[in-house]
This record gives C-alpha cells, structure tokens and sequence, in this order.
C-alpha cells in the first residue's frame, strides 16, 4: 500500500477518479461522461446512474491502482443529491434533481418545509431541494421507504459502499438541503416534524477515516484491504479546503464548473433567497454566505458543448458590437432561472466569437453576484473556467481594485484529497495573479447590461 490519495470526484457532468501524490500532485486520471436514467414503469422519476459509476469506479481503482500506490481514497460529489439506502443496499433508486415531477406533493412539502431564517435554504425548483426528494419518495413508495436505514448525503453514499460505514456530514447536509441548520450546526425541524431523525446517522468529519475497504470492493479492485475510506465532502465546499487551510478570513472562492459557486468566506452580505442566495456549510461547520447560478450550462449554451478558445480580441469585438446576452439560459440555479435568456444585436456566427460572447456574459452574471451580496476580500476563481484565461482575466477587467487570482482546475477534487491528509502540513496553493484583460469600451458595455437587468428581475 502507497501514499496515493485517490479521488473520487462525482460530477453532474463527468465522474472523474484522480490520484494524488504526498505532494498533492495529479500522478492518474480516468473518467467518463455522466447521466441520469430516464423514468420506467417501475421507478416513474430521473435516476442517478449509480451502477454505472460504481462499476466505473472499481474498474479505474483497479487499472490505477495496479501502477500507483493509493492509501486512501476520499470523494467529492455534488451537491442536491441524497441515497436512502438499507441493509442490503439502496433501498430507493437515487433521484437526479432535475426531475420535475413534484406536483403531487409540492403543496404539503411547502407548507412544511423550514422557514428561509432556519435552514437559509431557499425554495429550489426541481429537486434540488433534497428534502423534497425524500418526502416524494416517502409519499410515492412507502413500503420501499419503510426498508430505509438511512438518509445518506452524495459523498458519504460512495463512502459507505466503499467502507460500510454509514455517516452523516455538514457540507452534504449544508447544501441547500432543507434539512440542515447551518447556524446552529443540527438537523432542521422538517426532520423532527416529518419523523426521520431515526435514519440520520452519527456526524462526523469530512476528512475522518469511517474505515477501511470492505473486503469485496478490495478483492474487486486488487487494492489493499488496509486502504482508508475518508467520509468526504460536498464538491463546493471541497474545493473550498485548500483556501481555508491557507487563507484568512475573508476572501471569496469562484468555483467553476457545471455550477458556478460563489462562497464568501467571513462574509456578512444580506442573503436573498430569490435571488438563489443560501448558507453553504464548510467542513468546519461553519456557515458560508453562497449565491450560485448554472454557469457552465449556460456557457455551453452559448458558446456549444464543444467550445472554441476565445482571445481578447474576440471579447473586444463583441462588447465594440454591442451583442448581449441576458439572463438566462438554464432554468436550473441563479437569480434570473425563471426568465428564458435572450441575445441583443446579431448572435455571433463563429466558434471564437460564441465562446467570447459566453465568456463575457459568465463574467458579468459572477460579478453582479459578487456585488449583489457583497463578497470580500480577493476573488480566487478555481476550476473548470480556468482551463483558459478568458474568464478570470474579464472578470479582473469588470472587478477593478479587486485583486482576482487563478488557481488549478483541478479544483474539488485536489480538496478531497487534503481532506485524506488533514492536519499535516502543505503548500498553500499556486494563485497567479489574473490579467486584467483591456477590453475597450467594457465598463460602458457592463452598465448597459445591468440596466438590461431591470427587465429580468430576480423570479420574473
């Protein structure tokens, strides 16, 4: 058995297995696209491929793990997502929270639900709103629900069927669940009113080792029975580890990705939750002022599922047109989601020019966010946006006076792994300081389009 920590990053998009080295380098990477299973006669709601990435996971454990040594593994997976599982196994399918069949239960889930000042969670459409996912499956299969153990978070599922061990985690708990107090560090009264504190179990740790692996899963793998399964993070707020191990309150982390996150770490903003606007919890325990929106959905949107680069002379080009993009083009996150998206002037015609239209547009909707709420201190953008320096460098442009840093892509998953070695001592983070791109005309063409969102109002 090595030192390797291996990753499990569980995506909306991809699931990723990343190994890391002592040093927090990425020594081995294998992933694979991800996607829900439609509805059946058997199970009539949007499923999480569990299966599919249980058995993607064992095989790349095994390919991996034959030519680097992995000690431990960790996971991080997003958010909006929770299993119940029991003795034998699940004991419902896990929902995708883009099901949106709700409206049997909608009304009396509503009347229930905690109020915003309790779990600072707000109303979510959809099943993002994990509590309404368990009232669902409690209304719609009783027996099945009856079986239930536990009510696991996305992360501690994959721990558990890695280590047996069942856990319950802040962050998982945290992340706009409804079942969470985040200022008080317990489970909401919706859990108490509705009776399922019995399948909440013992909290523990995001970077605690629940064990080793079972012997099932190592004899599938090849890995080593004495391999550590550490209880894991919400991906946010694991991408949050490394700043807060090295960084003093307050700053503000952009983590990018599917989902653009907004955490403002010692923050004391007014939290609207129209405007899509929570308490995050971090693997402290503490309370995170958060805005999200969809962010890479609605850059894909833009710019296509396979994007050109775009340079600063394309993002030059399009503000010296006057083409805008307004909100919004997901109806899933963010303060402008009940709004269908629109472009001003003529849609761009080329790659670069769609990407550039796509990167200007992520840009302002994170800087209206970052001012809308009032984030402090420096802006770290990290995560998938970086993998190019389009964003951070407009989103310097429309900060001035806000010193914006770049870190790696690799994001949530280089914070799962810390977790596996929390407490010793590491490297803070590389940031490189971003260029603020000079992009004539920009700050004229940023407060025409924040005039344009007075037609766009939070819920309009």
């Amino acid at each position: 058995m090595g030192d390797g920590v291996a990753v499990f990053d569980v995506g909306k998009t991809n699931v990723k297995l990343i190994v890391f080295d002592r040093d927090g380098r990425v020594v081995a990477e294998r992933s694979q696209p991800n996607a829900p299973l439609p509805p059946d006669e058997r199970w009539p709601y949007l499923r999480l491929d569990t299966e599919r990435a249980w058995r993607f996971l064992l095989t790349s454990l095994k390919d991996l793990g034959a030519t680097t040594p992995i000690g431990a593994i960790s996971v991080s997976a997003h958010g909006g997502s929770g299993v119940l599982v029991a003795e034998d196994g699940d004991a419902l399918p896990a929902m995708d929270f883009e099901f949106d069949g709700f409206s049997s239960v909608d009304a009396e889930y509503d009347a229930r639900r905690p109020p915003f000042e309790e779990s600072f969670s707000p109303r979510l459409p959809r099943g993002l709103n994990v509590g309404r996912q368990v009232f669902y499956l409690e209304r719609t299969f009783p027996e099945d629900f009856a079986r239930a153990r536990a009510i696991l978070g996305y992360a501690q599922y994959w721990s558990w069927r890695l280590s047996g061990v069942l856990a319950l985690e802040c962050t998982a708990m945290g992340a706009h669940t409804d079942l969470w107090r985040p200022y008080e560090g317990r489970l909401s009264s919706l859990v108490e009113r509705a009776g399922w504190t019995r399948l909440f179990p013992p909290l523990r740790n995001a970077w605690e080792t629940l064990g080793t692996l079972k012997p099932e899963v190592a004899a599938a793998t090849g890995l080593s029975p004495s391999v550590r399964v550490v209880c894991g993070a919400h991906d946010s707020n694991a991408a949050l580890v490394p700043y807060i191990a090295s960084r003093r309150d307050p700053f503000t982390v952009v983590s990018t990705g599917t989902w653009v996150i907004i955490m403002a770490v010692g923050g004391t903003g007014r939290l609207d939750p129209k405007a899509d606007m929570l308490a995050n919890v971090d693997i402290l325990g503490r309370p995170v002022p958060t805005a999200r929106l969809m962010g890479g959905r609605e850059f894909a949107a833009l710019a296509g599922e396979s994007p050109a680069e775009a340079g600063e002379a394309d993002v030059a080009a399009i503000v010296a047109a006057g083409v805008m993009a307004m909100p919004a083009f997901s109806d899933l996150g963010g303060p402008y989601a009940g709004r269908k998206g629109w472009i001003e002037g003529a849609a761009p015609a080329t790659p670069p020019a769609r990407a550039a239209l796509a990167t200007v547009y992520s840009a302002l909707m994170t800087a209206h966010m970052l001012k809308l709420f009032d984030a402090p201190g420096d802006i770290v953008v990290e995560g998938g946006f970086n993998r190019t320096p389009a964003f951070a460098g407009v989103l310097a442009a429309l900060m001035p006076g806000r010193p914006a840093l770049a870190a790696s892509a690799s994001g949530a998953a280089a914070g799962a792994a810390m977790l596996a070695r929390w407490g010793e001592p590491r490297d803070p983070p590389r940031l490189a300081p971003a260029s603020p791109w000079n992009i004539p005309g920009l700050a004229d063409y940023a407060r025409s389009w924040e005039r344009g969102l007075v037609q766009a109002a939070p819920g309009g």
